[in-house]
């Protein structure tokens, strides 16, 4: 009888795509994911093969970025950079988490606590955002959506596998959270996340600490750490979760659904004239529509705002052409001009149709309901990650983006809880 329901379950979600219903809940509370390719008519055979495909590309692949070392050690490499950062180790620890690799997430988080973790003095707790491969350091200072990441992945392991497999998971999370909320905003060093106005911050020091970056904030993590990290900080999670959200509608034009690579507090674009190109979409901001929804599947406290934001931004591209829009824009729509083009690794200035930003608009179908939704998930399904016309090809960001996206519709992007529970 309970197989008989589910089939006519799967009936009922089907047949009203590509208008597919309004999420109403969150899956924090009621444990439920979408499976939006199954909705759009792909069978779970092929969506689980072509899930294991993405997953092999990336990390055993010909194009591969993950590298083990040794019997117990392991790191991504974005390739066009030839580095290692903490962007990548957690987004690796993330994805291992979810698909239950332990061995991968074990090996990424001991390399990234040899290497990059600083364990005292001023950034004590804090990550050495670029390294070498062979475990050198770049840069001392930390880009706080590494961290970000590092925590939630960290949490969601301790809720996986426990605390007692050679690591404690959980620990090491509260151990970022703690030496974070002991530093001040006016130091040096700073917290994660800027105490006057509860939103993260682009690098935790004085001069990063001033604005921030809206493709870090992903408030439905705040969640998760305000109920599993038991650090104390419950009340202080869960308004920076709502304080991230509101930044969000601050921070997206109203009429196009983009987003600057920076911005202060209030959304406001960035002052300093050195810097006038982060004013545009581009790398970084990608990654809002796939957060958005990510906040939305999760929590979908905010879904209202959310679904709109979700049609409007898949508005925007669409009017661009589906197979031609370019991944750099000002924030109004209009194209960048040469000197505000920013450059990828070692490859020229251009604008190109990007696997990265395919990936994430695909992503935020899951929020639209409206017909051409199905058309930017169905490029997701058949985007081929391979070299550009002009031989750009980034195994790394562009990889994980689409990894990730192809989780998100496949309903295989979720919140780990306790498994005793």
């Amino acid at each position: 009888m309970k197989k008989l329901l589910a089939a006519l379950a799967v009936t009922a979600i089907v047949s009203c795509s590509p208008n597919h219903q309004p999420w109403e809940k969150g899956a924090i509370e009621t444990g439920e994911y979408r499976n939006l390719f199954l909705e759009y008519g792909y069978s779970q055979k092929e969506i689980d093969k072509k899930l294991d495909e993405i997953f092999n590309d990336v990390f055993y692949g010909p194009n591969r970025i993950y590298f083990p070392v040794g019997d117990s050690l392991g790191y991504i490499s974005d390739i066009k950079n030839n580095d290692v950062r903490t962007e990548g180790m957690s987004y690796g620890m993330m994805v291992a988490v979810e698909l239950d690799k332990k061995d991968i997430f074990d090996r990424l988080w001991r390399w990234a606590k040899l290497y990059m973790q600083h364990q005292d003095g001023e950034r004590k707790g804090y990550f050495a955002w670029s390294c070498k491969t062979d475990g050198t350091r770049n840069a001392e200072g930390s880009a706080s959506d590494g961290e970000l990441y590092f925590i939630t992945s960290l949490i969601f392991a301790s809720n996986r596998w426990g605390n007692n497999s050679g690591i404690n998971y959980k620990a090491e999370a509260q151990n970022i959270l703690n030496c974070s909320m002991q530093k001040k905003d006016t130091a040096n060093v700073t917290p994660l996340i800027n105490s006057k106005y509860r939103l993260i911050n682009f690098t935790p020091d004085k001069f990063g600490n001033m604005f921030t970056d809206p493709s870090y904030h992903i408030p439905a993590f705040y969640e998760v750490w305000a109920k599993w990290a038991d650090d104390g900080q419950k009340d202080f999670w869960l308004s920076a979760a709502d304080s991230a959200r509101a930044f969000l509608h601050k921070a997206t034009d109203k009429t196009t659904g983009l987003n600057p690579d920076f911005c202060m507090y209030d959304g406001s674009l960035f002052k300093d004239t050195r810097f006038k190109a982060v004013n545009n979409f581009r790398y970084d901001s990608w990654r809002v529509p796939m957060n958005i929804a990510l906040d939305y599947e999760w929590s979908c406290t905010d879904g209202q705002w959310q679904r709109k934001y979700a049609e409007k931004i898949q508005n925007f591209f669409y009017s661009q052409g589906i197979k031609n829009y370019v991944d750099q824009y000002r924030i109004d729509g209009s194209l960048p001009d040469t000197s505000e083009i920013l450059q990828a690794g070692t490859y020229p200035k251009a604008l190109r149709h990007s696997v990265g930003l395919v990936s994430t608009l695909a992503a935020a179908s899951i929020m639209n309901g409206k017909p051409k939704s199905k058309e930017f998930a169905d490029e997701l399904w058949n985007l081929k990650h391979q070299p550009l016309e002009d031989g750009y090809f980034d195994a790394y960001y562009d990889g994980f983006l689409r990894l990730f996206a192809f989780m998100h519709l496949s309903g295989k992007y979720r919140i780990i809880e306790p498994q005793n529970n």
